[in-house]
């Protein structure tokens, strides 16, 4: 049942430009933030009803560049990512040791021991002995003569085993406007918060973005996302009423960004265990209200999975693929886990590519995912 026009509003934030990251943004800036109900749904109906959408070769190209200018500006600020993979980089930093005074000699010594530097930084049973595999073959081949020789073809099965299975790492946004993004994943997990870091992301390119509040059983997730919308400069649509139902916050949203030209429309979720049946079906269900509104959307269904729990993640995530079909993941609290490895087990298993990798507590400390800078974060 669609919401009434009392149970959801529309927050305008007009702030031009985007605050200082490190400015503190409290809720009572938010008291005098003037408020727009939105009109009764019928009414909305009707509009949409009888108004066509089109869409233009500029809205594909606008789309396009904005996915690539992500990627290249990640490129040029590898050191955070370098810096968010520390704990795993130091974690696997006995393998220059293993290597240094390496001979043929002690080859299956030195692999055992390799094996088991991978499996602690959670890179999985089946991708370690594949990575070990491939190295006793060519070094007993001839192929590997060397320690360095031995380093560089590690980095390099790594690298392949991300690339072979992670292709399209940029944001897939279609051609239509407003192009539509849905968070998932369970409780805890940094939805919210990756929500408003990739929306500070995208302000700074001049996107112009729409929040939906659809986690409507946290308590605080409102205002949380509500403060992330003052930081960015957003707009945001919210539940003004208890029970309303999340399909029903973020249909209206879709319909408002539709309407008034959003560039793109940023959905939240309520976080939810993955064994939860009616839970997983409710995402079933706002899926499927965005997709009346806007053809094709959602465009991105991004699943948040926190990487301090390592390959713990993998059953949570199968759940989710399975369910909403996922489009990509946010790997999350990177920086504080030497589990790196889990990103490697994660996208052999799933085939789903990482899009963003949250590496620190700053607004600008989620960054896009690049298979290269990763593998030299880990293994330099």
């Amino acid at each position: 049942m669609a919401a009434s026009s009392n149970n959801l509003s529309f927050l305008t934030h007009s702030s031009s430009t985007l605050p200082s990251p490190s400015k503190p943004t409290t809720l009572t800036t938010l008291s005098n933030l003037p408020r727009t109900h939105f009109p009764p749904t019928s009414k909305i109906t009707r509009t949409t009803g009888s108004t066509r959408f089109t869409c233009s070769a500029g809205q594909v190209g606008f789309f396009t560049r904005l996915g690539r200018l992500i990627k290249e500006k990640a490129k040029s600020d590898v050191d955070k990512i370098f810096s968010g993979f520390s704990k795993t980089r130091d974690n696997l930093a006995v393998i220059d040791e293993l290597l240094l005074y390496w001979n043929l000699s002690e080859t299956d010594r030195v692999l055992d021991e390799l094996e088991e530097v991978l499996l602690c930084s959670d890179f999985g049973p089946k991708i370690t002995i594949k990575i070990v595999d491939s190295l006793r073959d060519d070094i007993l081949s001839g192929k590997l003569k060397s320690g360095s020789e031995i380093k560089d073809a590690l980095k390099k099965c790594v690298l392949d085993l991300v690339k072979s299975k992670s292709k399209n790492t940029e944001l897939q946004l279609g051609f239509r406007k407003p192009a539509v993004i849905m968070i998932v994943g369970v409780n805890g997990g940094g939805k919210t918060t990756s929500l408003g870091k990739l929306a500070y992301r995208l302000k700074k390119e001049g996107v112009k973005i729409l929040m939906a509040a659809g986690d409507t059983f946290r308590a605080a997730a409102s205002d949380q996302l509500e403060i992330w919308a003052e930081r960015t400069g957003s707009e945001i649509v919210v539940a003004e009423e208890e029970k309303v139902k999340a399909s029903s916050v973020l249909s209206q949203a879709v319909k408002r960004g539709k309407e008034e030209g959003f560039d793109i429309v940023l959905c939240d979720t309520s976080g939810r265990l993955h064994t939860n049946y009616s839970l997983m079906e409710e995402l079933i269900a706002c899926k499927k209200a965005v997709g009346k509104v806007v053809s094709g959307a959602p465009n991105e269904i991004l699943l948040v999975l926190d990487g301090t729990t390592g390959l713990n993640m993998l059953p949570q995530a199968r759940e989710f693929n399975e369910v909403v079909g996922i489009t990509g993941l946010i790997l999350t609290k990177l920086d504080g886990s030497a589990r790196g490895g889990c990103v490697v087990s994660v996208v052999d298993e799933l085939g789903i590519p990482v899009k963003f990798v949250g590496v620190g507590e700053g607004v600008e400390d989620l960054q896009p995912f690049d298979a290269d800078a990763f593998v030299e974060a880990i293994l330099s």
